[in-house]
């Protein structure tokens, strides 16, 4: 049974589980209080209410389930969302850690809610996470993010007065995720959801209230529903073998580590030299480099990609290296994955610090660029940004900084790297599979010709 509402999100039957785990740790002063979290379930009924509720305000019909961590399956189809709450300090051990990673890899999302707004179990939740994936830290989502506009535009909430007597100054929500490929695999609400589902919510709790809590709850099953279903729809298990191209210098790029999240889509780049190599027979080497602008080996890398969806800002002697790299010939292409904003931003900042005199400037639609090997003076984009722009195609919209009449940054400001693995995100501000490798065809094309 599915259930359509809103913005034509489509919502089947979702299972929230939520989790009593003890805590797992040394003894402790008072340990009797930390055994057993008897407190998981303290707000018995906030996920009951908050179901009910979406029932009667929106039409959407989930239901829930009360599992422990021993009873979780991997797969997402057998309990599509996870629901974690508590007061009390926790750990995971190396096998659960393992099995909740493949769950959320496989198109599961894990929500944690800190009960009460407990510090103890957001450290734990903050140091579990660490340990699960490494490789892609936690970070609080920034006002632009699609969770908070899945369903309702949430930029502001309200919060009980014992939030700010904890230190928090502002109205936007505190909600931070764990991104892999485009999605967020793990939610951490640093204020307490809980209290505001149950509609029970006094000055003393560090909380949402009601109405921001409601809105919030949509939003995250709205935001899991609709990213599992893309999950199901998409081929993210390419790989790509570099072959002997028999003493042929091959093609290869870089791609730009920095403090922040630096790596978006996984595959996109190798998906775009394939497509290259097919169109052009210009021999490709897959094997992406990651490196910092510091490293020793960056003149020898002939053009760097680098993307992201959020704020950055790039220390001082990484500036000083980029900018030495660019005016020695180097090529830099941008991309605000997804077209999230956060990323534009920072990127155009970036430019004005290496090169206060110059500045991005958009390519005339008519330029050879557009024209080869593919006519790339239309695009098709995505549904997102068709409804934000009223149009289904649009001219390509590249900016370009030039250093001596030579371009030395080609800059998108809407997405592309979704496009070239064939599956852009529901929520994702742009170009569509069609045209986001013909014009990622070109962009190389011009980068081996100029």
């Amino acid at each position: 049974m599915k259930v359509c509402i809103k913005k034509s999100v489509c919502f089947a039957w979702v299972l929230i589980v939520s989790l009593g785990l003890p805590w797992r740790g040394e003894a402790q002063p008072g340990a009797e209080m930390y055994g057993p979290d008897i407190y998981w379930n303290a707000t018995p009924n906030d996920v009951n209410h908050l179901l009910k509720s979406m029932r009667e305000n929106i039409g959407a019909d989930f239901r829930m389930d009360i599992r422990t961590l021993e009873d979780i399956s991997p797969d997402p189809e057998e309990n599509p969302v996870l629901y974690r709450t508590g007061h009390y300090r926790f750990a995971f051990t190396p096998a659960e850690r393992q099995l909740l990673r493949e769950y959320m890899l496989n198109g599961g999302m894990m929500i944690f809610n800190t009960g009460l707004g407990s510090l103890p179990f957001y450290r734990s939740v903050t140091n579990e996470l660490a340990k699960i994936f490494p490789e892609q830290p936690l970070h609080r989502l920034t006002a632009d993010h699609p969770v908070f506009h899945s369903y309702y535009d949430v930029s502001q909430v309200q919060y009980a007065p014992a939030v700010y007597r904890a230190g928090y100054r502002g109205n936007q929500p505190w909600i931070e995720g764990v991104e892999m490929n485009c999605r967020v695999v793990a939610i951490v609400s640093r204020w307490c959801l809980a209290v505001g589902w149950e509609g029970e919510v006094d000055d003393a709790h560090q909380a949402y209230l009601p109405d921001s809590a409601f809105q919030l709850g949509v939003n995250l099953l709205t935001y899991a529903t609709s990213m599992r279903a893309w999950v199901q729809n998409t081929a993210q298990a390419m790989q790509f073998v570099d072959e002997d191209h028999g003493g042929r210098d091959a093609f290869s790029m870089g791609q730009v580590m920095y403090d922040g999240i630096w790596k978006t889509r996984h595959a996109g780049i190798s998906v775009l030299l394939q497509a290259f190599n097919q169109k052009t027979g210009v021999p490709v080497q897959f094997s992406l480099r990651q490196l910092r602008l510091t490293d020793a080996g960056l003149p020898n890398v002939p053009v760097l990609y680098m993307t992201g969806h959020e704020h950055f800002q790039l220390r001082n002697d990484e500036l000083r290296a980029l900018r030495r790299y660019l005016e020695s010939g180097g090529l830099l292409i941008g991309e605000a994955c997804c077209g999230r904003r956060g990323f534009d931003q920072s990127f155009r900042q970036m430019v004005q610090l290496l090169f206060p005199e110059n500045a991005l400037e958009s390519i005339d639609e008519n330029h050879a660029l557009f024209q080869e090997p593919n006519d790339v003076r239309w695009m098709g984009v995505t549904p997102a940004l068709m409804e934000e722009l009223g149009q289904a195609s649009i001219p390509p919209r590249l900016e370009t900084l030039r250093l001596e009449g030579n371009i030395a940054i080609l800059y998108s400001p809407f997405g592309l790297a979704g496009g070239w693995e064939l599956s852009p995100s529901p929520y994702a501000r742009a170009y569509n599979p069609a045209s986001a490798l013909p014009l990622g065809v070109n962009i190389l094309m011009h980068a081996i010709t100029h």
